[in-house]
């Protein structure tokens, strides 16, 4: 069976940035961009070029300093846009144009009072204008998602025949199902004459917290790039997490497709992307947040420290976790209980533990979490008695 790689297109800086209050600078941008280089993202977006002279700025630098990563600018289908994006990334090794329209009913009549035939129109001459400066010209269908399959196979089969040699198909709010995302995608695959001779790629949204299994779904059905964002942030609820589906592939899809990210990176680079934008992580994120690995029920506890496996599907240490954290709260067991005293250096034995068990008990119904100063003491408390014999 084909083991096909599926390209990681990181837009961290450009559609992840977007999110209100977590605007990088030039320098921010400039060291995740080398971290995400480092880590072995194939593409990176460094941002939308003719907003803003600073952003101009930032994608211009990035350019230069990556080497071994496609780095890529955004513009609408204006020539003007264009241009600046070409400049921008001019001295990029490996530079691409991100250009596209709108392409649901919505977008046509009430974004762009116009008419579909006129936004194919704008579709080819944007891939052709951008192909003066640049081989690699990535088209993306904007609300693709709420396109009607016809109509948008017509826009994509412009785009192709154009020269885009990428073309991207959002699911830009978010609407689809995963069984919908990836009709369309296949509905493209077989009805876009020189589609296999393309990059199909995935941009979806999580408005209604689909968009990872909507890309999941996008890669079944003959997609190649996943565009995506550390810790998933984006627009409104946040764009595809990256972790999340390079995990999935490598987990539930290691037998047909494969990435080239260093899943090692995960915790750093979602840590650097996190205090760059002063937007925290939420505890029960997945894969990179601080409870991914963190135990407190006795159930759980007892089967993780019988075997990892039992209750953790992921290693820690793959995604930069040295290990997994057992929590001690009300909730927790003897089992959870001897193994946090063992780790402070406190070895119970015989009847010790049902001991300080009820007393820990106690202690934990009047607080969330019972820590290691709150532990030790507890048992200096119960130890110091039993010495003097009361």
């Amino acid at each position: 069976m084909k083991n096909e790689k599926i390209q990681i297109f990181d837009t961290t800086l450009r559609d992840g940035e977007q999110v209100p209050g977590c605007k990088l600078n030039a320098t921010q941008k400039i060291i995740i961009a080398k971290e995400l280089e480092i880590a072995g993202v194939d593409v990176i977006e460094a941002g939308f070029p003719i907003s803003s002279p600073a952003d101009f700025k930032a994608v211009q630098m990035i350019a230069k300093e990556i080497k071994n990563a496609t780095v890529c600018a955004l513009s609408r289908s204006i020539e003007k846009d264009i241009d600046v994006a070409a400049e921008a990334i001019k001295n990029a090794k490996f530079p691409r144009i991100h250009t596209g329209i709108g392409t649901s009913d919505q977008h046509i009549k009430y974004k762009f009072n116009t008419t579909p035939d006129k936004i194919i129109e704008r579709a080819i001459a944007a891939v052709k204008y951008a192909k003066k400066y640049v081989e690699d010209v990535e088209f993306y269908a904007e609300d693709a998602g709420r396109t009607g399959k016809e109509y948008l196979a017509k826009v994509i089969q412009a785009a192709v025949k154009a020269g885009a040699t990428v073309v991207n198909i959002p699911d830009t709010t978010g609407f689809c199902l995963p069984e919908e995302y990836g009709e369309k995608i296949a509905f493209l695959r077989d009805n876009v004459i020189g589609i296999e001779n393309v990059t199909i790629s995935t941009h979806c949204h999580n408005d209604l917290g689909l968009a990872t299994a909507n890309s999941i779904a996008g890669i079944e059905n003959g997609a190649t790039q996943i565009e995506c964002t550390i810790n998933g942030v984006g627009e409104r609820a946040g764009n595809t997490s990256l972790e999340e589906v390079v995990m999935l592939i490598k987990k539930k899809y290691a037998n047909q497709f494969h990435t080239d990210f260093e899943t090692r990176k995960f915790i750093a680079l979602s840590q650097l992307v996190a205090n760059s934008m002063s937007m925290q992580i939420p505890a029960n994120k997945s894969i990179v947040g601080s409870n991914a690995f963190s135990h407190s029920s006795g159930i759980h506890q007892d089967g993780v420290l019988k075997q990892r496996e039992n209750y953790e599907i992921i290693d820690p240490e793959e995604v930069g976790v040295s290990k997994s954290s057992i929590v001690l709260t009300a909730r927790s067991g003897r089992a959870a209980l001897a193994f946090r005293c063992k780790e402070i250096g406190h070895q119970l034995e015989n009847g010790e533990l049902d001991i300080v068990y009820q007393q820990f008990l106690s202690v934990a119904d009047r607080k969330k979490e019972v820590n290691d100063n709150d532990l030790k003491t507890l048992l200096s408390s119960i130890f110091s008695k039993q010495r003097l014999g009361q």
